[in-house]
């Protein structure tokens, strides 16, 4: 049987109060004490309950982590380096699987159920929608990979993905591709439509580039590889950007298998350099998203707003970087 904190109390030879003082971040209990208590805690291998110690501060220390797109490998690493970046802090993550769900107020009606102190929404393809309700319904609420503002509703932390497309486009640029393409994730999500309008305006300045625009179903490797399919049977480009890696790995199977070579035949550039990209076998050329750095921002920003709800959103976005691997032709 667990040992109870009554127990703990009678070896110390305090009260059960000042057991749960000891155990109370903040409490106010006497040096003495302390040591008394935990040194019977330690004799008898007593752990603080952690939901009993809920029902005390009024907190939880759960922060619900909202995410989609479980398909794509990041996702796995967003998840591995929030887990251990909550957990550090002391923290606990309450996944929400969203592949799929588009009704926000079903996702807010049982992140309440849990009554967590935060949530974190880590979707770059999620609408704004779903973010904005955990705010209305009193929850604080961090979008990270979310799409920036100039006056956001809620807090938001991620990259300019219209600076990303133009960091691309001058990549290809620099290469003296003359037909380029821009192979982008479903039209829906707000970082396809920006990747695209960064890409498409920096090209927009040399007409003398022929710029086609295609869009794949979903950030898949299926829907990237059946995309460059269709485009190896028209009048494809000699370069893509690929709104994503994983496109990009899928395009880059699709030219393999046509007997094709990158970057000799077609360059490919992708976005996010997802640990499969720096593979050996793969070696894609791809604009680097600070991920870890976006986490942590994410959730020290969740942990404030959780002290102090009142607290005014705000933006925050990384630089990105080209990383040369090998799937472009070398600069002009």
């Amino acid at each position: 049987m667990a040992v109870t904190l009554r127990e703990v109390a009678e070896r110390a030879g305090v009260s059960r109060s000042a057991v749960s003082r000891t155990f109370t971040p903040g409490a106010s209990v006497s040096a003495r004490t302390r040591a008394k208590v935990e040194k019977a805690a330690a004799e008898l291998g007593y752990a603080p309950n952690a939901l009993a110690s809920s029902l005390t501060t009024g907190r939880t220390k759960l922060i619900g982590l909202v995410v989609n797109n479980f398909h794509n490998p990041l996702i796995l690493e967003v998840f591995d380096l929030f887990t251990r970046g909550l957990q550090d802090r002391g923290l606990r993550p309450l996944l929400v699987n969203l592949s799929g769900a588009t009704d926000p107020a079903a996702t807010v009606r049982m992140l309440r159920q849990y009554s967590v102190d935060g949530v974190i929404v880590a979707s770059s393809t999620l609408p704004a929608s779903f973010a904005e309700a955990f705010k209305a319904a009193g929850l604080p609420v961090v979008h990270a990979f979310g799409r920036a503002s100039t006056a956001p509703d809620v807090s938001v932390v991620g990259i300019d993905n219209v600076a990303c497309g133009r960091m691309a486009a001058e990549a290809l640029i620099s290469r003296g591709y003359a037909r380029v393409g821009f192979l982008g994730g479903p039209r829906g999500a707000t970082s396809t439509q920006d990747r695209a309008a960064g890409f498409l305006g920096r090209l927009a300045e040399r007409p003398e580039i022929a710029v086609s625009v295609s869009y794949a179903e979903d950030y898949t490797f299926d829907a990237g590889r059946a995309r460059m399919q269709r485009l190896l049977e028209g009048d494809r480009a000699e370069a893509y950007f690929c709104g994503d890696d994983l496109l990009a790995v899928g395009a880059l199977s699709a030219i393999r298998e046509a007997g094709l070579s990158v970057p000799r035949d077609i360059g490919l550039i992708g976005l996010n350099d997802m640990e499969m990209a720096r593979w050996q076998v793969i070696g894609l050329t791809t604009i680097r998203q600070p991920v870890a750095a976006i986490i942590d921002a994410a959730i020290e920003i969740v942990v404030a707003t959780i002290e102090a709800p009142d607290m005014a959103p705000e933006v925050r976005l990384f630089p990105c970087e080209v990383v040369e691997r090998g799937t472009l032709r070398p600069v002009a």
